[in-house]
Order: structure tokens, then C-alpha cells, then sequence
């Protein structure tokens, strides 16, 4: 499967349409942000045949907390790419941005990824390649403090459903410190085991989401570096002219 821009824009484009607000065990859904069931795409090439029948869910979640303001962490997650410590996203594009008269700031991005799926899920699923285009759309609201994030799978659609939701709060006792809750949808469809590929699903998940957690970390240590560099080099800038004018004296 390429994993062109050009591929990726078009799945985009293929996914959306009109389609009314829907909430899944907790997810609210707007038209931006496609409900699975509502995405329509060919069968990948080299997949097996499946069906929509015996479509079974697993939900994941988990709560971390960053020792930092929610303003500089939501700095951090929307320069969250790429990091080294999860090169699996190589690619992502700004489809739509845009602030509503709320001063709310609205993003739809395309993210490139590499899916780590276990050999026995590609086995099942009848995959070599795990390219996949996930759609993400995000808002903050710097009023009131919060960063909420969806994302969902445009590729591979036919086998296997993947809706994240995350949110970024102040802490409710500490305004120098930000909760970060994470909630994952995993469904996979028509195939023998899904209970068990699910499980699989989630523990990769888990293990991802650790990996940006480390990432989200690296980027505010090296925001910080910048900030220090900047600081440093506006003084030295003031100092010199300073220094030139008392050696004149």
C-alpha cells in the first residue's frame, strides 16, 4: 500500500461526508470526525473478503499527568510530530484550520503511520503492509483551558476500527501541572479471534501511548532549549550596544 500524500488526501476526501453527529460509548462524533461504520473505501489489495457481521468492541483508557501548565503542554502536543521516540508517524499535513467566533481553534490534520501490528494479526487480516491514514481533528479552547483531540483510521476500514479521543485539562488542584485522558475504540470486523486481535490492539496502544507521553516530554525540553537560546541571545543583543556605548565614554 503507497503511503503518497496524494493517496492520503484522497482517502480524506472519500471519507467525508454528510453524515449527522453520533456518539459512541462515550465518543461524540461530529461530521468532521467520521464515525467508522460511515467510512467507505475499497478493500485493500491483497485482503481478505470480510464481513460486517460479528463486529465486537474493546475500550481502552488511561489518565497520565504532566508536571507542566496545560499551555505549555498543548503547545507540546501540537509539535508532537515527529519525535524519535515514535517514528511509526512520518508524515503529517494540515488539511483545515481555522478559529471559530468562540476563539476556538479547529485543526484537521492527515497522519502517515506505520501500524505495528502483531505477525499474527497481519497473518489474519491477510496485510504485508500496515501503511495507514489516520484523520485527526482537534480544538482548543484557550478560555477554557482544554485540548481535545479525535482521531480514526481512513485506511483499512473493512478489517478494523481504531476511534482515539484525547483531552488535556489543568489539573482541578494544581494549575502548574495538566491531566491527560486517553480513550481508545477498538473494533475488528468479520474475522475468527477478534476478541484476542482486539487485546492485541490495545496492548499496542498502550505501548504507543507511553511512547508519546516520552515524546510529549522530548518536545517541552526542547521548546524549553529554545526559549533559553532566544532569552540568551535577545540579552547578549542588548548587552552589546550597551557595551559599546560605555566604551566610548
Amino acid at each position: 500500500m503507497d503511503c503518497s500524500g496524494r493517496q492520503g488526501a484522497a482517502a480524506l476526501s472519500a471519507s467525508r461526508g454528510s453524515i449527522a453527529a453520533k456518539t459512541v460509548k462515550g465518543f461524540s462524533l461530529s461530521p468532521s470526525f467520521l464515525p467508522l461504520s460511515a467510512v467507505t473505501l475499497p478493500f485493500v489489495a491483497g485482503s481478505r473478503a470480510v464481513t460486517e457481521k460479528s463486529v465486537k468492541m474493546k475500550i481502552w483508557t488511561s489518565e497520565h499527568i504532566f508536571n507542566h501548565p496545560w499551555e505549555t503542554v498543548t503547545k507540546a502536543a501540537m509539535q508532537k510530530y515527529p519525535n524519535p521516540m515514535n517514528p511509526s508517524v512520518f508524515g503529517v499535513d494540515v488539511m483545515d484550520r481555522s478559529v471559530d467566533t468562540e476563539g476556538r481553534l479547529h485543526s484537521t490534520r492527515l497522519l502517515s503511520t506505520e501500524w505495528g501490528l502483531p505477525a499474527l494479526a497481519k497473518s489474519m487480516f491477510g496485510v504485508t503492509r500496515t501503511c495507514t491514514y489516520v484523520q485527526e481533528h482537534s480544538v482548543v479552547d484557550p478560555k477554557q483551558q482544554t485540548f481535545e483531540l479525535q482521531s480514526t483510521n481512513i485506511s483499512f476500514t473493512n478489517l478494523v476500527s481504531v476511534d482515539e479521543k484525547l483531552t488535556y485539562k489543568p489539573h482541578p488542584q494544581d494549575p502548574e501541572k495538566t491531566v491527560l485522558t486517553q480513550e481508545a475504540l477498538i473494533s475488528v470486523k468479520g474475522v475468527s479471534l477478534s476478541n484476542h486481535l482486539e487485546g492485541l490492539m490495545a496492548k499496542t496502544i498502550s505501548v504507543n501511548a507511553s511512547k508519546g507521553r516520552e515524546a510529549m516530554e522530548w518536545v517541552i525540553r526542547r521548546l524549553n532549549t529554545e526559549i533559553e537560546e532566544l532569552t540568551a541571545t535577545a540579552r547578549g543583543t542588548m548587552r552589546s550596544p550597551m557595551a559599546a556605548a560605555v566604551a566610548d565614554k
